[in-house]
């Protein structure tokens, strides 16, 4: 639950119930604001009751009542009164080519590997799959390597 209002408005779930936000809060509290609030708006009383207040403080319980909803909601309304961080500045791509001697060691450390695991398990099933991990190895280190060569302006 966002917290939503009526029509979009934003509404402070605990100022709904009549609560302070305070970390101490607990399952109780919230539940004995619900059920006072419930039981002058439900709109099942004789004079009709409230029912966009009913339906306000049943959205406002179904956040609060756990602590971790509680929790989510303290949150919400600290970003709420805080102004938006800065946009970090944009980052532009450097070349995407990697050093060719960094490359050079990594194959060769990939053969040298593969080589000696086939060696040691043989020509069975597990000395292809070693040189796979192997292989697999040197692509996704390069990959990683080619994300990262990125720089800040």
């Amino acid at each position: 639950m966002t917290g939503r209002g009526r029509r979009g408005q934003s509404t402070d779930p605990f100022r709904v119930l009549g609560l302070d936000p305070a970390p101490n809060l607990t399952d109780d509290d919230v539940r004995a604001a619900w059920r006072r609030i419930a039981a002058a708006t439900h709109p099942d009383r004789a004079d009709g009751g409230d029912p966009p207040r009913f339906a306000m403080a049943a959205a406002a319980y179904t956040e609060l009542r756990t602590a971790v909803g509680r929790g989510e909601a303290r949150a919400d309304l600290h970003i709420r009164g805080t102004p938006r961080p800065a946009r970090p500045q944009a980052r532009r791509a450097v070349s995407r080519e990697l050093h060719p001697v960094r490359l050079a060691l990594r194959i060769a450390v990939t053969g040298v590997t593969a080589y000696l695991a086939l060696l040691a398990a043989g020509h069975g099933a597990a000395g292809p799959a070693l040189v796979t991990g192997a292989l697999t190895w040197l692509v996704v280190t390069i990959r990683r390597d080619i994300g990262r060569r990125v720089i800040r302006r």
